[in-house]
């Protein structure tokens, strides 16, 4: 009998590539895409070659399916990569490494990126001792990220620190002792793990 494979599987063997949606599964053995480099489905299938559009939608919607956005926040953050100076993709990416959800999550503030928006939404983390309920916030240099004062988010927070000594990037810094996560550097695009090229990212939101 043929074990069932959630949707976030599915979106992670189609793509073929990890995009790390069901949090600390995905660093383990039961990872879809480790076990298994076949299509879901009983009957496999041959992978169809996409055309140059198709190739340039794929790439976009795995960078929204690996950060969790809706096709409005993209757009809004493509935008905004669009208007700084320098390469417009490896802008897109670091904005997008630079979102408050995603920093708490390489911290290790809950167990995947869904979690940490919740725990954002729910008003559960601050930023320098200030409340913050908005996921997308771009944090900067020098910003220091903690559980509220709520006991239950500092609780939730140090048992997730207990259960995930996960590698933080080297543009941050983690104190398990305080329960903090500190920003000291600004990613790359070096430092975005994600396989993709942006540059088709770019073509594609411009057409």
């Amino acid at each position: 009998m043929a074990r069932f494979i959630g949707p976030k599987c599915r979106l992670c063997r189609r793509e073929g590539v990890q995009l790390f949606l069901k949090g600390d599964r995905c660093d383990t053995v039961k990872c879809a895409v480790k076990k298994r480099e076949k299509v879901p489905g009983m009957h496999e299938f041959r992978r169809v070659k996409h055309t140059q559009y198709g190739m340039k939608l794929r790439e976009k919607q795995k960078v929204k399916r690996y950060y969790g956005l809706t096709e409005r926040q993209f757009q809004r953050v493509f935008r905004e990569a669009a208007r700084r100076e320098g390469n417009t993709g490896e802008t897109l990416l670091v904005l997008l490494e630079r979102r408050l959800d995603n920093v708490a999550y390489l911290l290790g503030f809950a167990p995947s990126r869904s979690a940490v928006r919740q725990m954002i939404a729910h008003g559960n983390l601050c930023v320098n001792g200030r409340r913050v309920d908005v996921p997308s916030a771009i944090v900067s240099v020098g910003d220091v990220v903690t559980p509220s004062k709520r006991q239950s988010a500092k609780d939730g927070v140090k048992k997730s620190f207990e259960e995930r000594a996960r590698h933080v990037p080297a543009w941050l810094l983690r104190d398990d002792a305080a329960l903090e996560g500190k920003v000291t550097g600004l990613p790359t695009r070096r430092d975005v793990p994600l396989e993709v090229n942006e540059q088709l990212i770019v073509e594609f939101c411009s057409l």
